[in-house]
């Protein structure tokens, strides 16, 4: 009986490994399923520009089924509901697969009840943690644009993905200076992070600097350390400093587990995620590997207002890639190697763009950070979204020499 691997999820941790495997691994001898609740890739990264108005969703996704069958993947739509880690199964609606190898790649869950008033769709605050999101809060801006209003964009307490929130502040600015209304529109930034480019990760060279800077001559006030309490129909709540008006908000909410994960015994941490070492296996559930946004990362050091380890694509994609090639020698004997997580990552500015690379991700480091800033990185971001679309929707490997 060929050996069984099963992968929950779909986006890039699920799918870079799913390449990675089958890479390695001979159809006949190995079977690869994977389970993902939505039928289509959404290349995350570009959901500012749907915001934004700059691409739409389809534009920046693509059907999974006809991609996992060109690799011999066996590809399942559907909800997982449970794992049982000691039965050595995952359970969805329309039934069960028994695994010899499990590999965890579902993503997060956005916390919005943590943060009163954060929607779109049950409250005035609007976030871009996923396509749908996204597409309300385009819908939100257009609204802006004909009746212009303060705006506030910030990231909650224990928020991970705290980059998103600069290139839409950095975004909206360069699009209402485009239609001439920046004079009619202020824009507050509030982030819990101790200073600026902290980001999670305990902060990289100048980009403390740079982005100080960047803010600045945008005209864009900030706070740090600070922790929104609640969002409100014209104003934002900021513990300390009392409300900021606001005719829009967007706000990026801390991250938890999926549900089938956290209701999973023995599986998680009481947040949800998934506890790993470094070749991101489980510590005591056989075969149970975890990748990306599911792991349970500590952060870099406290801070007085909390902010999480840092989780992006191209270090899911890391992860993936140590998982799969730990699989891959388990199999068929050997030893796989390891490395510390690197961070590598263009910020869109609207009218320029920041390439920061960060080796490793967790200080002290043996290398200076790269910091540089400039249009051609806003151009690279632009190219590198193009490449990895193609390559990834043709079931190759993406280049990752670039990040994200």
């Amino acid at each position: 009986m060929a050996i069984h691997i099963v992968i929950v999820g779909g986006s890039f941790g699920g799918l870079t490994a799913a390449f990675e495997l089958r890479h390695h691994l001979d159809p006949d001898q190995v079977k690869i399923t994977l389970i993902s609740k939505n039928s289509r890739f959404v290349f995350i990264p570009s959901l500012p520009w749907v915001a934004i108005g700059r691409r739409n969703v389809d534009e920046i996704s693509f059907a999974l089924a006809p991609v996992l069958a060109r690799k011999y993947v066996d590809f399942v739509c559907d909800s997982v509901e449970r794992i049982d880690a000691a039965k050595k199964t995952v359970s969805t609606g329309a039934g069960d697969y028994r695994y010899d190898f499990l590999v965890v790649a579902t993503g997060h869950r956005s916390a919005n009840e943590k943060v009163p008033g954060l929607g779109p769709f049950d409250g005035p605050g609007h976030s871009l943690m996923s396509a749908p999101e996204a597409e309300e809060l385009n819908e939100a801006i257009a609204h802006l644009l004909h009746q212009p209003g303060p705006v506030v964009v910030a990231a909650a307490p224990g928020a991970s993905c705290i980059g998103p929130a600069y290139e839409f502040a950095f975004e909206i600015d360069h699009l209402l200076r485009r239609r001439r209304l920046r004079h009619q529109v202020p824009i507050t930034f509030v982030t819990p992070e101790p200073f600026l480019g902290h980001m999670g990760m305990g902060g990289a060279g100048a980009i403390r600097q740079m982005l100080e800077g960047a803010l600045d001559e945008r005209d864009i006030p900030y706070q740090t350390s600070a922790a929104v309490t609640g969002i409100g129909v014209d104003a934002v709540e900021v513990a300390g400093s009392g409300s900021i008006p606001s005719a829009l908000s967007m706000v990026i909410p801390p991250l938890a587990g999926v549900a089938a994960v956290a209701n999973s015994p023995g599986l998680a941490n009481p947040n949800g995620f998934v506890p790993v070492d470094e070749r991101y296996r489980h510590p005591d559930a056989d075969g149970v590997y975890a990748i990306g946004v599911a792991t349970a990362m500590p952060p870099v050091a406290p801070t007085p207002v909390p902010v999480n380890f840092p989780k992006t694509g191209d270090m899911t994609e890391q992860m993936a890639t140590v998982a799969a090639a730990d699989i891959v020698a388990r199999i068929t004997g050997g030893e796989a190697t390891v490395a510390e997580l690197r961070a590598r990552c263009v910020m869109d500015m609207g009218d320029e763009g920041i390439y920061m690379s960060v080796d490793p991700v967790r200080p002290p480091r043996d290398t200076i950070p790269t910091i540089s800033k400039g249009r051609r990185w806003l151009w690279a971001k632009r190219a590198f979204e193009r490449t990895y679309l193609f390559t990834a929707r043709h079931g190759r490997r993406v280049p990752t020499a670039l990040g994200w």
